[in-house]
């Protein structure tokens, strides 16, 4: 299972797949059933959980590239069964956070970009060429289109979908579609929502709330503070405008 010309310096279990001419460095830990492809190169320290596919010509857990970092001990995470596709790069964290992690059930397309000490939730979609800078944070349930670079220390709250080719340079509420130039508020990610198994109820609610703080007028941050002093908010309402309040870049509107 792994190809004599692959260099491997770390133990991997025996039902790991090692393509043509990868490299395996030090200090890197594979759960079951890993397949590298061709020409790979995973360094450490990494940690990678069950099922996790890397593709052709990824470069996982490589320094950080940040002026700041100096050699200091750190790691890269990532979940299991999340796919990383070919040409993908991903770095590990700095000594801010100590990793770079990255959740299950996510697929990381081709030349995507994860930098230093980025966390990404999971089952979220990277299309091909996203491109984080550091300190990123990415919820459970996000998807991300192909060719959008993502400002560092932006949050991106969960089941936000974002349109490709878009510029992210400030916070992404949960649950809405985001799209335009400059990037906006479009909608309320309905589709996305019911493909999670969101019910009629609990969409309408998200709809009443999303309509107060995107649609109506008014400062943004105000009406989420009504919204949290309304009995009637509910679960969804609340983590959605504690979102907007605790922003520290801001929030597209």
């Amino acid at each position: 299972m792994i190809h004599p010309t692959a260099i491997v310096e770390s133990d991997l279990p025996s039902d790991a797949s090692v393509g043509p001419y990868a490299v395996i460095g030090t200090d890197v830990e594979f759960g079951s059933s890993a397949r590298i492809g061709a020409h790979a190169v995973v360094m450490g320290p990494s940690r990678f959980g069950d099922d996790v596919s890397i593709g052709p010509s990824a470069v996982l857990g490589t320094d950080p590239q940040d002026l700041k970092y100096d050699g200091e001990r750190t790691e890269l995470r990532v979940g299991g069964r999340t796919v990383i596709r070919e040409f993908a790069n991903i770095n590990r964290g700095t000594s801010s956070s100590g990793r770079t992690v990255i959740g299950t059930d996510c697929l990381i397309m081709a030349y995507v970009h994860i930098a230093h000490d980025c966390r990404v939730g999971d089952r979220v979609i990277l299309a091909n060429a996203v491109n984080l800078a550091g300190h990123v944070m990415i919820e459970n349930d996000v998807t991300i289109g192909g060719v959008v670079p993502v400002h560092q220390f932006v949050r991106i709250g969960m089941h936000a979908m974002i349109g490709g080719g878009f510029r992210i340079n400030k916070d992404i509420p949960p649950f809405v579609l985001a799209s335009g130039y400059p990037l906006k508020v479009a909608a309320l990610n309905s589709v996305g929502l019911r493909r999670k198994g969101f019910t009629s109820e609990r969409l309408d609610e998200l709809d009443k709330t999303f309509r107060h703080l995107f649609k109506s007028p008014g400062i943004l941050t105000g009406k989420a503070s009504a919204l949290l002093s309304d009995p009637d908010c509910g679960e969804d309402g609340e983590y959605l405008a504690r979102f907007v309040l605790s922003s520290k870049r801001g929030v597209i509107n």
